[in-house]
């Protein structure tokens, strides 16, 4: 299995040099410390309840969140316990909000296995993810003010995004609501993981904005690709062909094509609404998959890439840079 580092792009002869490799080394010992703390920091006295907080975390998991994280320390003192303790709370966070989406959506697995919901209860799911909520900010509670605050505000926003996902687009443009639900949902975290790196590790707090920019692009960048890849035929994906779209998910490749008048998406926006059968959604899932609005959805997410890019221009030239920049590559390259 690899490495996350490696997953990542953090290895190879991009990351060469001897200052490089102590700076990944370090990066994946503290990944490995991590789960070894978020096993204990998961684990609550009710033995119902620590079997439901514990479940998702022992599934598994990208940690694209705490690498982040840990590898921004090293604008500054570099990983120490306050940093791996962030790095528990943005992770915790993450799980805790797995637990509601998969309620509000509806979903039946998560990381390859039932979600919790299906497991247990709705309710139960729920009140898990308010147990983990809790738990997030027991910890970051030692860590000060200022760290405590930053993760109140990404949990608003969590909630927010989450809301008006629900709520639907309303008057507003259906692709700038999704781009914006798609920041609260899943930019603001991986934002908030990329600034409390330059928080918890006494970097320039000048960097704090740089940072939190480029979490929030290459988070919109990366749901994009999910899209995408959610139509794919490819059994390695771990899924089957178009989840979203048999949910009623409105992902970007889908409203773009609702925003088309031309005859043949328009036939095809049809039978995605209201197939003949399942063989008829099968085939027209196929046939999205095929459409010219997967290749504009994957432009658009190489427009945040780019624009994540960008805001990394204030960093100092060296592995973080470089680190944060294959990161990013990453996460467009996976459509390829």
């Amino acid at each position: 299995m690899a490495s996350v580092t490696s997953a990542f792009g953090l290895r190879g002869a991009r990351f060469a040099m001897p200052a490089d490799k102590r700076v990944v080394d370090a990066v994946e010992s503290g990944l490995e410390r991590l789960e070894t703390l978020l096993a204990a920091h998961l684990q609550i006295a009710d033995p119902v309840a620590d079997a439901v907080t514990r479940y998702l975390n022992e599934a598994g998991g990208k940690r694209a969140r705490p690498l982040l994280l840990l590898l921004a320390a090293h604008l500054g003192r570099g990983i120490d316990d306050d940093v791996l303790a962030a790095a528990q709370v943005v992770e915790i966070t993450h799980l805790a909000s797995l637990y509601h989406d998969d309620v509000m959506d509806e979903a039946d697995t998560r990381r390859g296995v039932p979600a919790a919901h299906v497991v247990w209860s709705n309710s139960v799911a729920i009140l898990a993810g308010d147990l983990l909520f809790a738990r997030a900010g027991a910890v970051s509670a030692p860590l000060g003010g200022e760290v405590a605050e930053l993760q109140a505000r990404t949990f608003e926003r969590l909630c927010l995004g989450q809301l008006h996902e629900t709520l639907g687009p309303g008057e507003a443009d259906p692709v700038a609501h999704y781009l914006q639900v798609l920041s609260d949902k899943t930019g603001s975290l991986i934002a908030a993981a990329a600034e409390l790196g330059i928080v918890v590790s006494g970097a320039d707090q000048a960097l704090r904005q740089p940072l939190r920019e480029f979490g929030e692009r290459i988070g919109v960048a990366f749901q994009l690709v999910d899209d995408v890849i959610d139509l794919s035929a490819d059994p390695a994906t771990g899924k089957d062909q178009g989840n979203d779209v048999r949910a009623g998910v409105r992902t970007l490749p889908v409203l773009l094509l609702a925003k088309r008048d031309d005859a043949a998406s328009v036939a095809l926006r049809a039978r995605l609404e209201s197939p003949a059968d399942d063989a008829d959604l099968a085939a027209a899932i196929a046939e999205l998959a095929t459409h010219e609005v997967v290749r504009e959805s994957i432009a658009e997410a190489e427009r945040f890439q780019r624009r994540a890019l960008e805001a990394l221009r204030p960093l100092p030239a060296g592995t973080v840079r470089r680190g944060l920049e294959a990161f990013a590559e990453h996460v467009v390259a996976r459509t390829r």
